[in-house]
Order: structure tokens, then sequence, then C-alpha cells
């Protein structure tokens, strides 16, 4: 099975301004790849980063849906903390 690793940007694309044709279609992308995800075509892949970063969104609402759609990974990059913020 494919295996993705979305960055924050990626699941924080779903709040940004739609108004602009770039942006809805990147959002209307990120939107497909959260559904294969959500009917497990594909696995998404979580890391100590991806939640390091979202727990420092300054909006609660965001940072908590962010938050679901990283429980549904399948998979955690292995590495940790200490390779996460000590890289070689």
């Amino acid at each position: 099975m494919i295996r993705v690793y979305l960055d924050t940007s990626i699941y924080n694309r779903l709040y940004d301004d739609k108004n602009q044709v770039n942006i809805f279609l990147e959002m209307q992308a990120t939107i497909s790849i959260l559904n294969l995800i959500e009917m497990k075509k594909i696995q998404s892949v979580n890391s100590f980063v991806l939640e390091y970063e979202n727990q420092k969104h300054p909006t609660l609402g965001k940072r908590n849906a962010v938050n679901e759609y990283l429980k549904q990974s399948n998979f955690n990059f292995p590495g940790g903390k200490s390779r996460a913020l000590h890289p070689p």
C-alpha cells in the first residue's frame, strides 16, 4: 500500500483563503488525498515533527481538526523526538 507523508502546511491548506485559484486547487487535492486515507486506499504517515508543529498552531479549533487527521495515520515515522529535534 502507498504511504504518504503530508506536511503540516498541507493539513492547514484546508483553512486558507479559497478565493485564490491556486489555493482552491491545492485545497481540492488535499481533500482528495484525505478521502483516500479515510477510505483506506492509501496510508498516511505521522511523525513527532507533525505533532510538534501542530501543537504550535495558534487556533485551537484548527489544531484539534488537524490532530484528528493525524490520529488516522497508520504509520509513525521512526526516529522519535531526539532524531526530529537533533538531525545528524
